[in-house]
């Protein structure tokens, strides 16, 4: 049986049927024969990371596929703050923000566009305008990460539990700051509320006149005149990764959400770099993990590529980024299959639909376990139909960390307590019987 697992992510690769497709997902309607190759060599089935129905953000669907409780989940804020190696005290909220072009009516503003283009030049110039605030013993500082976006490090009696104020959507009004419902009372929420509106209004207001966009307006552009905000965070106490599965893990990605979420696990990160030729990424991704199974039991290999296709809301986009993958996935993945020590994974974290107003939609992705072992069912083809049809059935959340120790004879079996803690591994790092 193997001892080691890879686990191939394909960001986003779940999708919706598309007329412009013959009634098929990107996924479906794409030339993948190694990944097909895959799904025919294995066990299939469906994954959701939560509940069927629910959009998942990638770092929510992370969280839960490494095997932890969306209890424990800190926010995006702090784990991008991590990953942008931001020095976060316990105490501290993070919170994702980027500037914006806002328009003003009766005591409301409208997010005009989310994301307008600047100069690197303007930029500079917007982040010397976002400054620091303090107000009532609260502290406000702004730390550019890239483009027009950072994060809000907020600082003295505060908490994350507030809404955002990015609508997302352009033509949406900007939302007002709140208390969640349930710490509307909270006196450290309170605090974070009413500094941090305070500030926002005050970017506003400095950069409403700015000289920056006094000249953008000469030239025809719209105004980059405020900022809005999302998923505040703080940082919490978990157990690594690797006490908590016996696991020695490491993450290939390219994004500083992932590089986040491995530092607070506990996992080891390798920053890779993206190219515009998807296949020859994930290919030189997963050389990488072969090279790198002497000294790890679980290797994360990730490729954000189908879900940014996906946002182009272009279905043929995200068909021909797939086809680039599985190219380079046939090209790859030889040394990976050949090695009966190896358990390989290929699924993705969430569908992202390709059309539409959703950022990420609730259907379940395809999930296929190829190694030696592994049960052999009668799918064909990688796809979210076939798959389906599959031996796995329908996983969810942390069940797949539970099948990948499963798969490398390391589950224990339940009720069996070699650890004071229980843990789903086996054997436990326990402590030998000492005679005295």
């Amino acid at each position: 049986m193997p001892k080691k697992c890879v686990l191939i992510l394909l960001d986003g690769l779940g999708d919706r049927s598309y007329a412009e497709l013959a009634n098929q997902t990107p996924l479906q309607a794409a030339s993948t024969p190694f990944m097909d190759k895959m799904a025919a060599s294995g066990a299939n089935g469906l994954y959701h990371a939560g509940l069927l129905g629910q959009a998942l953000p990638s770092e929510n669907a992370h969280f839960a596929m490494f095997g932890y409780e969306s209890a424990d989940f800190p926010g995006r804020g702090a784990l991008e703050a991590l990953g942008a190696g931001i020095d976060l005290a316990p105490d501290d909220v993070a919170v994702l923000a980027h500037f914006a072009s806002l328009k003003e009516e009766k005591d409301n503003l409208f997010l005009v566009k989310g994301k307008p283009e600047a100069s690197l030049d303007e930029e500079k110039l917007l982040v010397g305008a976002a400054g620091e605030y303090g107000q009532n013993g609260v502290n406000i500082r702004f730390i550019h990460t890239q483009g027009l976006r950072g994060i809000l490090v907020l600082r003295g009696k505060v908490a994350p539990f507030v809404t955002d104020t990015d609508p997302i959507t352009d033509g949406f009004k900007v939302i007002e700051l709140k208390p969640w419902s349930d710490f509307k009372n909270d006196t450290a929420v309170q605090n974070t509320v009413r500094a941090l509106k305070t500030y926002l209004q005050k970017i506003y207001y400095a950069l409403k006149k700015h000289p920056l966009n006094e000249a953008r307006l000469q030239k025809g552009l719209e105004p980059i005149n405020g900022m809005v905000t999302q998923r505040a965070g703080q940082l919490k106490t978990v157990t690594s990764f690797k006490e908590r599965f016996g696991l020695r893990g490491l993450c290939m990605a390219s994004g500083i959400v992932y590089q986040g979420l491995s530092a607070f696990i506990g996992l080891d990160f390798e920053k890779v770099r993206d190219t515009k030729d998807p296949g020859k990424d994930i290919a030189q991704r997963l050389s990488m993990a072969c090279n790198a199974l002497d000294d790890y039991d679980f290797i994360h290999v990730h490729t954000k590529t189908p879900d940014e296709a996906a946002h182009t809301k272009n279905p043929l986009t995200k068909k021909k980024v797939i086809e680039s993958l599985d190219k380079g996935i046939g090209a790859a993945i030889g040394s990976l299959s050949d090695n009966p020590d190896v358990l390989i994974i290929l699924t993705a974290d969430h569908s992202t639909p390709s059309l539409g107003p959703l950022i990420h939609s609730g259907e379940p992705v395809p999930l296929t376990f190829c190694g030696q072992g592994v049960r052999r069912d009668f799918v064909q083809r990688f796809d979210e139909i076939n798959a389906a049809q599959g031996a796995m059935g329908h996983v969810r959340g942390k069940e797949l960390m539970y099948l990948i120790l499963n798969h490398l004879d390391r589950a224990k079996l339940r009720g069996l307590m070699d650890t004071p803690v229980d843990q789903p591994f086996w054997p436990g790092n326990y402590e030998p019987f000492k005679l005295e």
